[in-house]
């Protein structure tokens, strides 16, 4: 199945905040065409996803203290963003947007100052396939654990301010007037199990045999 990207379908992207295919997508910026809703955070009912709900869900249950702190669901996540620009971007607007996205590895923080983010990396879209579908640029986030992800995101599962991140809240305003598609795809690594060691059987004494 193709996706296909307009306007309409970029601005549905950020007021929704996810849509799911295996996990839940969460867009990082709004295209400049998106309804004021979708900025903040006011989003109509209809235009809210399945995973959004969910989210919500979650958040109102245990609350957002817990559910945006860095302890919640502790373990790797990746935060995949893809991006398709505006066609009239400049080389250096482009650069700017990218520029800006890159340095939220440093100043996303907590109020205490402990980093948000674990590690960012990006690049321009280079497959020669024919399927990327016209986005352009690829970022890959990693958190630490599913609660500095929900920190984070914010809206528009998280709309209190005071429990998500005003530097990617920053961003996505300023990336706005630029971008028009983003999707985004989060996944946690499963932990790796600690192999058991098996015995080496020497006569009567059995010797534990070391592996790797």
């Amino acid at each position: 199945m193709k996706l296909q990207f307009t306007n309409t379908v970029g601005a549905t992207l950020f007021a929704a905040g996810c849509f799911s295919f295996a996990g839940p997508l969460h867009a990082d910026t709004v295209p400049a065409s998106a309804p004021a809703a979708g900025a903040t955070g006011n989003v109509a009912a209809e235009q809210i996803s399945d995973a959004t709900r969910a989210e919500r869900l979650m958040a109102s249950q245990i609350g957002l203290r817990v559910f945006t702190s860095a302890g919640f669901h502790p373990g790797t996540v990746r935060h995949i963003v893809l991006f398709r620009f505006l066609p009239t971007i400049t080389d250096a607007q482009r650069a700017e947007v990218v520029r800006r996205f890159m340095a939220l590895g440093q100043i996303s923080r907590r109020e205490d100052g402990s980093p948000v983010v674990a590690a960012i990396e990006t690049g321009a879209q280079i497959s020669g396939e024919g399927v990327d579908e016209g986005l352009q640029q690829a970022f890959l986030v990693t958190f630490r654990s599913e609660g500095d992800r929900n920190y984070y995101v914010g809206r528009p599962v998280v709309t209190d301010p005071a429990y998500f991140d005003p530097a990617h809240e920053a961003f996505k305003k300023f990336a706005a007037p630029y971008v028009i598609a983003t999707v985004v795809f989060d996944y946690a690594i499963p932990p790796k199990s600690v192999p058991r060691k098996a015995p080496v059987r020497t006569g009567r004494v059995q010797v534990p045999q070391l592996q790797g």
